[in-house]
């Protein structure tokens, strides 16, 4: 026994600083990784059996019309100077049927055209490139309840990246392949969508 009345403390056993044994015989419990995982950006455990809900094909193909839509709508300058020019216009139609247009576009129908074409230029950048690059939203996939993350992280893929997907898009375009391959693919991707990894999700309702 100790002078105090307590008895003697094995001086080969570990110390805890606190003065307390830990109850649960374990090292420090914080800073280790979770046993069961996130899935990025989405915050719902794996180890439940998470699946990611991939976007259909006709959801796709809705929110990219709708973004179609609007590019259009913000170019409507450039079509009212495009129309402006063709009704200043003079045509011709010969004995043999052919159509000459002659006459110079006025100076108000080429300012409507450049500038339709700054805004329509902006306006894609805008919602192709920054929006959805930094929130994985389109006004398109807004719409429909979609978004676009990379199949590694989970997150936004950026700015860059989302220009250098619609560049891959280039190769859906041949033959329309690359389009229709959200039809049977597992994860619903085009060959854009796999050649820079990411994946169109109907996000998780909370």
């Amino acid at each position: 026994m100790s002078e105090y009345g307590n008895p003697p403390q094995d001086p080969n056993a570990p110390q805890n600083p606190y003065g307390q044994p830990n109850p649960y015989g374990q090292s420090n419990p914080y800073g280790q990784p979770s046993p069961y995982g996130q899935v990025p950006g989405y915050g719902q455990p794996a180890g439940y059996g998470y699946t990611p809900d991939y976007a259909n094909w006709f959801k796709r193909v809705g929110s990219y019309l709708i973004d179609q839509i609007a590019l259009a709508i913000a170019g409507i300058p450039l079509w009212v100077g495009y129309g402006m020019a063709i009704a200043s216009a003079d045509t011709n139609t010969n004995a043999e049927g052919t159509v000459t247009v002659t006459g110079e576009p006025s100076g108000a129908s080429l300012l409507l055209m450049l500038l339709g074409l700054v805004i329509t230029i902006a306006f894609w950048v805008w919602n192709i490139c920054l929006r959805q690059g930094r929130t994985g939203y389109s006004l398109g996939k807004t719409a429909l309840g979609t978004k676009l993350i990379s199949e590694q992280t989970g997150q936004p893929i950026g700015p860059g990246m989302s220009f250098v997907r619609q560049l891959c898009h280039i190769l859906d375009g041949i033959c329309y392949i690359g389009y229709l391959w959200p039809l049977w693919d597992r994860k619903r991707q085009t060959f854009a969508d796999k050649i820079v990894s990411t994946v169109v999700l109907n996000p998780p309702r909370v």
